[in-house]
């Protein structure tokens, strides 16, 4: 075998190991956008692709395919995988897989991935197995000692495509040019592996619709998304003079430019706490949870840290949904919440938890009794905690029950709960925004018995 034939096949393997993880993990994040990212979806994403891999392992070393095949079966597999990448992965199609999930009445998130893994995570991962233990045998016909060469080169490109991908490619590119790339790649593979003259027609019009269905223009004119990176997709509508800011298809924000108002929530918030909070020296208010930046919106006065995991918020509010900038008194820290407070020195008079954006796409490590606790360790004497949940404020359903013992198992004294809108403790209800409140002030953890009433003096 000469050395540029065992290049050749090595740098296939690695492209092989590259665009399969990376596919992985651009399907993982295209879904979280429907389903969520939960342990449960991952798993089976990860189970499905790492099932059909290993049938393609299995199946690539039957003898019935022939060496002198090969080559054309790598290029007929490669253009597979290109074209599987196009339809698995790109938002408009993915966007009618799960509109038509709900119009056949398959609400289940969990139901929604295992169908979308058999559908289109079955045919890739398998050749992906496939097209590795093909590699592997053409490599081997001359030399039987590229066992380890194999395993590291793929596990190479594997590694790269994980670190570039999450850390480089959706950040900086966006989700849909990643997309974009990994089709490409796909294309170099089955272009490398035969040159005929139908495959480079097939080739070109891949590449030229992949491009197409995965660009800016697409996805703002058709979708409106502003913003499609590793953590958010992100889109504002407007109705008139109320916009409303979506990230992973969830109103997260709402504002109302002629009235200055935005979601009710929000607006009974700074009502009752914000607005109204003593002037004579600016308080400290820590705001987990940016949104659209709505929370003390009107408040020049007091001091604000938005914090959010998500990098392009303040610049998305200013230019799309606020249509204004910040005032000088309002600062913008990215990062994660709980790390947040497990550096910061400082203790908030108002700490307002909002990032739960509904009961299937929520941040675990944020829902703890751990978590919280750190957050009543950041705010100040007489200080105020405010959590916005959205739960059945019947408390229906497990999830709904949970998250109030786990609140009043770390603050136990001075607590209330607002639910904002209408309750109906009779029927089955619908989830709301219910705040929860704690007031960090000394409570002995005194009760009135039959024995001990002095309750004429507590008044």
């Amino acid at each position: 075998m000469s050395k540029k034939l065992r290049v050749w096949l090595l740098l296939l393997i690695f492209f092989n190991g590259f665009i399969s993880l990376s596919l992985e993990l651009v399907v993982l994040r295209q879904l979280s956008f429907w389903v969520g990212s939960s342990p449960v979806i991952t798993s089976i994403i990860m189970g499905a692709f790492l099932g059909f891999m290993s049938l393609g392992y299995w199946l690539g070393n039957s003898p019935r395919v022939r060496v002198s095949k090969i080559p054309n079966i790598l290029c007929i597999s490669f253009l597979v995988i290109a074209t599987l990448a196009l339809f698995a992965a790109s938002f408009p199609f993915v966007t009618t897989y799960f509109a038509l999930m709900y119009a056949y009445g398959i609400t289940s998130s969990v139901a929604q991935t295992f169908i979308y893994s058999f559908v289109f995570l079955s045919v890739g991962p398998f050749l992906f197995g496939f097209n590795t233990t093909l590699l592997s045998r053409l490599l081997q016909t001359r030399n039987k000692n590229n066992t380890g060469n194999i395993m590291a080169v793929d596990t190479i490109g594997s590694v790269l495509a994980s670190m570039t991908t999450t850390l480089l490619l959706m950040p900086i590119l966006g989700v849909n040019y990643t997309v974009g790339l990994v089709i490409v790649l796909g294309l170099v593979c089955a272009l490398a592996s035969s040159r005929r003259l139908w495959v480079w027609i097939v080739s070109l019009f891949l590449l030229i619709f992949g491009l197409y269905i995965n660009s800016d223009y697409v996805q703002f004119s058709k979708y409106g998304i502003l913003v499609n990176n590793a953590n958010s997709t992100i889109s504002v509508a407007e109705f008139g003079d109320v916009r409303v800011l979506d990230m992973n298809r969830l109103a997260m924000s709402m504002y109302d430019s002629r009235q200055q108002l935005g979601a009710d929530y929000i607006n009974y918030i700074n009502d009752n706490f914000i607005y109204n909070l003593p002037s004579d020296t600016p308080r400290k208010i820590l705001v987990l949870g940016a949104g659209g930046f709505t929370a003390g919106l009107n408040d020049e006065f007091h001091e604000y840290t938005f914090v959010d995991i998500e990098p392009t918020l303040k610049d998305v509010s200013e230019k799309h949904f606020l249509k204004k900038s910040l005032t000088p008194n309002k600062k913008f820290i990215v990062q994660d919440a709980s790390q947040f407070l497990k550096n910061t020195p400082d203790l908030y008079d108002i700490i307002l938890l909002d990032v739960y954006s509904n009961s299937f796409q929520v941040p675990e490590g944020l829902i703890t009794t751990e978590f919280m606790s750190r957050i009543k360790s950041r705010v100040a004497p007489n200080g105020v905690v405010l959590m916005n949940m959205i739960v059945y404020p019947s408390f229906d359903d497990a999830y709904s029950r949970v998250i109030d013992n786990t609140f009043h198992s770390v603050f136990r004294h001075n607590t209330s709960r607002q639910v904002i809108g209408n309750m109906n403790p009779w029927k089955d209800s619908d989830v709301a925004n219910v705040i929860y409140v704690f007031i960090n002030r000394a409570n002995d953890g005194r009760v009135y018995t039959i024995n001990r009433t002095p309750v004429i003096y507590d008044r």
